[in-house]
């Protein structure tokens, strides 16, 4: 079960059948997160777009869309999970604000290169995949122009494990749980390559 914490659905409890093997961010966490989005970043959860990876049963994506985001791509393999997210934004009357892609997220990642970029993308993979697969996502999330230049990568992750990288910005520890955020390549110069491609 987990908690919608603010927006149109502020307070409502979402609960997913017991068989159900998740993790849906605690609340504490929750609403740290969406904080430090709307005033450290600036960004306006509305009219942002978002891309939710390793959705699970849709804990962070339902938030947004609670939020008035209208523009949530949830990307979670587990079949059943990824119907239960469709199903609640359904409910919700939130089918037209969530879609739904069910697959893995590395396939997506590499499948959807340079489509379309995003003022938030959120990654909540398990706890156990490797470190070396981490490096990849975060690798396949900036390299390959998902995150707008005024947006963010949050990725979710134990706090046991460090993280280093050049566009990591900053680390927030909730107990066991922490959130690191990365900034987007910097686009090169356009003039400057023209140029060179001129000589």
């Amino acid at each position: 079960m987990y908690r919608i914490i603010s927006g149109k659905w502020k307070s409502k409890r979402i609960s997913a059948p017991k068989n159900f093997e998740v993790r849906p961010t605690t609340d504490f966490a929750k609403e740290a997160l969406f904080s430090i989005i709307e005033n450290r970043f600036n960004l306006d959860i509305a009219s942002s777009s978002v891309l939710d990876l390793f959705a699970g049963i849709g804990s962070i994506s339902l938030e947004f869309a609670s939020r008035g985001c209208n523009d949530v791509n949830s990307v979670e393999m587990n079949a059943k999970h990824s119907g239960f997210i469709h199903t609640s934004a359904a409910e919700l009357e939130m089918g037209m604000q969530v879609k739904v892609h069910r697959g893995d997220v590395f396939e997506f990642l590499k499948k959807n290169r340079n489509r379309k970029s995003y003022e938030i993308v959120v990654a909540d993979p398990p706890f156990d995949m490797e470190e070396k697969k981490y490096d990849e996502l975060i690798s396949l999330v900036l390299n390959n122009n998902y995150v707008k230049e005024n947006g963010v990568f949050i990725l979710e992750h134990q706090s046991r494990m460090k993280l280093q990288h050049p566009n990591l910005l900053d680390t927030r520890k909730y107990g066991n749980v922490s959130f690191s955020f990365f900034k987007p390549n910097e686009k090169e110069n356009e003039s400057s390559v023209e140029m060179e491609g001129e000589n």
